[in-house]
């Protein structure tokens, strides 16, 4: 197995290929999490992998409730499916909470003040009411605590992270939350081996061939606990070592990897880019590395065969969305006539026309 093998088995196993799946709920299933703190993104890179789908099919799932959007690992967004809730934030919430303790510290929030909050939190939720989270500050306010942006969040995601609250449907353009245990059916609880086996062989069959440092990173449990997941799933896996780096990824029928598209416009946080700690696959000379670590000033990224050539941007004008590309290097007509046929996939996913702009290279 080389790089550009396993490039082609992620582009396969994470349904980039082939949009095999029939529903956002199929596709938010196997991947096990979606990163989407971008949501727009996030339905973007659910359409991509779900057949005849729209913007629409996966904004009727999420206000309906059949899938879920919280954080859970990290910390940042997933979608995740409802059923997943509660065993995911059992496994990964302790560490989190961890990870965000000298910020709640450093910003004001002590253990005292969060349980408060959580209280007026539930309290102003009950009976099926769903709040935005400017409704939610107003509530604290009214109660003594005050919040500006980075608390009223903290204290929101703490109680997301108690699994007291998710994810309710849209008002409109903004979110709203709901009481976890009224808007998410009780599941049976599962031991903590099964939740570390459930979520790695998720894991490895929607986004190998990985490393057990890559698994670390995305689920965000410690390298001993991935460690131990990967030994509880190994007998369920293939392992193959390449350049010295260890992968792991699930058995495929000979001959079943679907030929990999030629172009993808994709978010920087799509699941393809995004769910690596070692991404020298995905662009040796670290494109990507960069984009992420620039914030929203970078946030989508043309792959072509596999890997990183470019970016692209999008904005509204005159009702139509342009889509500008700048790519690292010249496109022969066979490369730019398949990104074009991206743009305009993207155009009907979300229902309006495109302008597409190439940007002259090395301008």
């Amino acid at each position: 197995m080389n790089s550009s093998e396993i490039l082609s088995l992620r582009l396969s196993n994470s349904g980039l290929s082939h949009s095999p799946f029939q529903s956002p709920t199929d596709a938010v299933t196997h991947l096990a999490a979606v990163q989407a703190q971008d949501f727009t993104a996030a339905k973007w890179s659910l359409g991509l992998r779900v057949k005849k789908s729209t913007n629409a099919d996966i904004e009727r799932a999420f206000n309906e409730g059949r899938i879920q959007r919280i954080h859970v690992m990290r910390p940042t967004w997933h979608l995740v499916m409802p059923e997943d809730l509660r065993w995911m934030l059992e496994l990964t919430a302790p560490r989190v909470k961890s990870l965000v303790a000298a910020s709640n510290r450093r910003i004001g929030l002590d253990g005292a003040l969060l349980a408060k909050s959580n209280a007026a939190i539930v309290k102003a939720l009950e009976g099926h009411r769903y709040l935005t989270r400017q409704e939610l500050k107003t509530i604290l306010n009214d109660i003594g605590i005050k919040t500006d942006v980075q608390q009223l969040a903290h204290a929101i995601m703490h109680a997301e992270l108690d699994g007291l609250i998710c994810s309710g449907p849209k008002r409109g353009t903004q979110f709203t939350y709901a009481l976890l245990d009224e808007r998410v059916k009780e599941s049976a609880r599962i031991s903590r081996e099964e939740a570390l086996k459930k979520i790695a062989l998720r894991y490895f069959t929607s986004h190998g061939p990985a490393q057990q440092k890559d698994f670390s990173w995305w689920s965000g449990l410690a390298d001993k606990d991935a460690k131990n997941a990967i030994e509880l799933i190994g007998s369920h896996l293939n392992r193959e070592t390449v350049n010295r780096k260890e992968y792991w990824f699930a058995p495929r029928e000979p001959g079943a990897i679907p030929d990999s598209p030629t172009a993808l416009l994709l978010s920087v946080y799509d699941e393809y880019t995004i769910a690596y700690k070692d991404r020298s696959d995905l662009s040796e000379a670290r494109e990507i590395e960069r984009m992420i670590a620039m914030g929203n000033s970078l946030t989508a990224v043309l792959i072509l065969d596999g890997k990183v050539a470019g970016t692209w941007k999008k904005r509204m004008k005159n009702q139509a969305v342009e889509i500008r590309l700048d790519p690292f290097r010249i496109l022969d007509d066979d490369e730019q006539e398949a990104v074009e046929a991206e743009a305009s996939r993207y155009g009907r996913f979300f229902g309006v026309p495109v302008v597409f702009v190439m940007e002259p290279f090395g301008r």
